[in-house]
């Protein structure tokens, strides 16, 4: 049976190797170590926060191993998961589906999100748990006609507990993660090893032979990158192949306001969402906004906050372990235009427009340095790339969406998953 290397074990990587393993021996390659949810006491940290002690989003990595914070060279923060499950464990666990480009470019994913959605529990059946704050925001978007909805959730939220640390890690098992799916491709077989960081791929007379690790050489006859869209492009340069300079990295950008006994710091994270052209708004509790931003100094209890997640240019890239990335004239003008409808939210909610702050741009939604093109909608699969080589993960973006990618990455790794059985089974 043929060996197929996954570098990767958030979204990507799960759905892949859960299609892969039991036609193939699948191995499963995760830089990061098995991953735990933060523990630490939020109280606490927030009464350590006022001696002036958290001054660098980056300190976070500390208490926190499992989440990554790099920044570019304009400061802006960028986050990933560092851990097994990948990025998956430290989202607000959303299920929404975002394949219109692809379909544009005549990629069917219709069967992918059949199945997926046959296998992971999905809800947006979870109002009941909403606290006033967010019910009174949610109308308030209702009467100003911004047509707002649940977020479809990834898990069964019959028992969140409302602790607010949905994007932390969740410590109840309530939200779903793609560890799950890892543990099902383990159980039929595949193989698992965490700490393990890829730094290229072995490529010989066109043909890639394995991966080479810092724990050595693992050989392979199929090798699937699914290491993230800052990760999969610098393990492909170093093995010699060229991505574009086209990083998009969905920055998110909180308007914030005192408001006493909120409580969004207890609320689920991203409850419903109001859909633009080029961004989305949500009520959102920004932990790095609120720990090392100066001008979040408000108990989080009494702090307010709706995001803006932007659907960037594709401007941008990644050399080694710099990320060159700024926002454009155009992106600007658009949070500008967001940050303006969430002002008037506000308004109306009773806070005077004076008294609102802004938040720490930050973005995770990395993706789009080798974009699939309608070349590629039957094989997915890059001409630079040997032919045994495939990528599965938001690399492969053609564009920036500015909403969640997990279940739609999921569907192209799935796709992914489904062209190597047909080649190589």
């Amino acid at each position: 049976m043929k060996k197929v290397i996954v570098v990767g074990s958030g979204a990507g990587g799960a759905a892949a190797a859960s299609k892969l393993q039991g036609k193939f021996n699948v191995t499963i390659l995760e830089a990061g170590r098995e991953f735990k949810p933060f523990s630490f006491s939020l109280s606490a940290l927030e009464k350590l926060k006022k001696t002036g002690l958290f001054f660098d989003e980056r300190e976070i990595q500390i208490l926190f191993p499992s989440m990554k914070v790099q920044k570019t060279e304009d400061r802006m923060v960028m986050v990933s998961g560092a851990g097994l499950g990948g990025t998956t464990t430290l989202s607000a666990g959303n299920a929404l589906r975002q394949d219109k480009g692809l379909k544009e470019l005549g990629i069917d994913l219709e069967e992918e999100f059949r199945e997926l959605y046959r296998e992971i529990p999905i809800t947006d059946n979870h109002q009941n748990k909403w606290r006033d704050t967010t019910k009174r925001l949610f109308e308030i978007c209702r009467e100003m006609e911004l047509n707002p909805r649940p977020i479809p959730k990834l898990g069964d939220y019959k028992n969140c507990t409302g602790c607010g640390r949905c994007v932390l890690g969740c410590r109840y098992g309530v939200k779903w993660d793609s560890r799950q799916m890892i543990a099902a491709a383990q159980d039929a077989g595949a193989e698992l090893t965490t700490g393990c960081k890829v730094l290229k791929v072995v490529v010989e007379n066109g043909y890639a032979k394995g991966v080479q690790t810092k724990k050595g050489f693992y050989p392979a006859d199929i090798v699937i990158l699914a290491a993230g869209g800052f990760s999969t492009p610098v393990i492909l340069q170093n093995s010699g192949i060229e991505c574009e300079s086209r990083l998009f990295v969905d920055p998110v950008l909180c308007i914030a306001a005192e408001h006493k006994g909120s409580l969004q710091n207890k609320e689920l994270s991203m409850p419903f969402a109001v859909q633009r052209e080029h961004y989305i708004l949500s009520p959102y509790f920004d932990y790095l906004s609120f720990f090392f931003n100066k001008g979040w100094r408000y108990p989080a209890s009494d702090t307010l906050s709706l995001m803006i997640k932007l659907a960037d240019s594709n401007t941008g890239s990644i050399d080694k372990n710099n990320i060159s990335k700024t926002l454009t004239g155009i992106d600007k003008e658009r949070l500008q235009e967001g940050a303006g409808i969430c002002r008037e939210i506000l308004d109306r909610y009773g806070i005077k427009k004076d008294d609102i702050f802004l938040g720490t741009i930050n973005a995770g939604h990395p993706g789009g340095m080798l974009p699939l093109t309608s070349q590629e909608a039957e094989t997915f699969h890059n001409p630079r790339l040997p032919e045994n080589l495939y990528v599965a993960d938001a690399t492969l973006f053609p564009e920036s969406l500015g909403n969640p990618l997990i279940l739609t990455i999921m569907a192209m790794a799935r796709k992914v998953g489904k062209i190597i059985v047909e080649r190589f089974a």
